[in-house]
């Protein structure tokens, strides 16, 4: 499974990784995610716009509002992909363990 190099470029800017993080709290408006980083309101709409077209956050328009909200699947496909990673580590440090093991038994009990 590969991951989509937008998702992590989306992310690698960390005004962007800060309004994820903000909006895991609950959804937010442009406005009170301006207010919380400090942001003026072009800026952070350029940064919601790169986490849109990126498919890391959803808008939802409200009246003459605009609430954003953290969409679940790219997050789980981050997950999975760095689960898969944690168990192909894992089982090389099983098989180092096992080798170490070996090379220590041999020291102990030359043939």
């Amino acid at each position: 499974m590969g991951m989509k190099t937008t998702t992590w470029n989306a992310l690698a800017e960390p005004n962007r990784l800060h309004i994820v993080e903000l909006l895991r709290e609950g959804p937010l408006t442009v406005g009170e995610i301006t207010e919380r980083l400090g942001l003026n309101q072009p800026q952070a709409s350029k940064h919601l716009r790169v986490l849109s077209e990126a498919g890391l956050v959803e808008v939802h328009p409200s009246a003459n509002r605009r609430i954003y909200t953290p969409r679940s699947e790219p997050f789980i496909e981050m997950g999975e992909w760095l689960e898969s990673y944690r168990r192909l580590w894992e089982e090389r440090f099983d098989q180092l363990d096992d080798y170490l093991k070996e090379m220590m038994d041999k020291e102990k009990d030359p043939v």
